[in-house]
């Protein structure tokens, strides 16, 4: 999922912008959308607001046309987390201008991490261009939900998921984070590559892969591979050959940062 907010003064356009960005974004994906307000989304009174205080951590509201999910205490990266597990492809932000997130800026505004800067008229074009070059924030649950959206779901009878996690304790030896670096466009056609192989085993209808670089802390994932299979018996093998497959064949490089000191490490896992 690419994440793109959209910052401003007040009544600088915002909303306008991310209007032309969204129908722009439906062209090349599914996309959610998350707005940083100070009004009450529903009125604090009725039923509704006496579920809340009765002690459920989250209501949702539903009338004929649609429906509002209302969390208790809940942020922007609750926000974000739940348009993963959605599977939309891009999120647009509305503001949330101290955040660390990628910004679009109309005209002056100052906040941390603007990529690029606007006026008011900038195209939808212009906009999805930016948003577009983002990195992706990955999870598992959007790669289950991407995967659901298969054309083949409806001949699967199962879906089955590798997380690679970094290893706090191995031995005597802590570990308090890994480093990942690769040739991001080596690694991506190697990646495809390997996922393409998965799909033209019997069987097997759809996979998915995804690596993460930078620096990982202990206990954080690295690595998630989603497979969906027409039956559990061809899903399991495919799982395992595809995790080999990506320490065998992407590349990317591993850095330990332990208790005992900082290392390069041969084997990515």
């Amino acid at each position: 999922m690419k994440v793109i907010s959209i910052i401003g003064y007040h009544k600088a356009g915002k909303t306008t912008l991310v209007e032309r960005l969204v129908k722009e974004l439906l062209k090349h994906g599914s996309v959610g959308t998350i707005k940083h307000t100070r009004e009450e989304i529903v009125p604090q009174a009725g039923d509704t607001e006496r579920h809340l205080n009765a002690g459920a951590g989250v209501t949702i509201a539903v009338t004929p046309t649609r429906s509002v999910k209302i969390v208790k205490n809940a942020g922007l990266n609750d926000a974000l987390a739940q348009l993963s597990r959605d599977g939309m492809d891009f999120a647009v932000v509305e503001g949330f201008k101290e955040s660390g997130l990628p910004k679009i800026a109309i005209g002056d505004v100052e906040a941390p991490n603007i990529v690029a800067r606007v006026d008011a008229n900038a195209s939808g074009e212009e906009l999805a261009r930016i948003a577009m070059a983002q990195p992706d924030q990955v999870t598992l649950e959007h790669l289950v939900a991407k995967i659901k959206r298969s054309p083949r779901y409806k001949e699967a009878g199962a879906i089955g998921t590798f997380t690679g996690v970094v290893r706090e304790i191995a031995g005597d030896e802590r570990t308090e984070a890994l480093e990942f670096e690769s040739f991001d466009e080596v690694a991506r056609e190697r990646i495809k590559a390997i996922e393409d192989d998965l799909k033209k085993r019997e069987g097997i209808l759809e996979a998915l892969i995804y690596h993460k670089t930078g620096r990982i802390k202990a206990g954080e994932d690295i690595v998630y591979i989603v497979i969906l299979s027409g039956h559990r018996q061809e899903l399991f093998p495919a799982l395992k050959d595809a995790i080999e497959r990506v320490k065998a064949e992407v590349p990317i490089w591993k850095k330990e940062f332990t208790t005992g000191g900082d290392f390069w490490v041969h084997d990515i896992h």
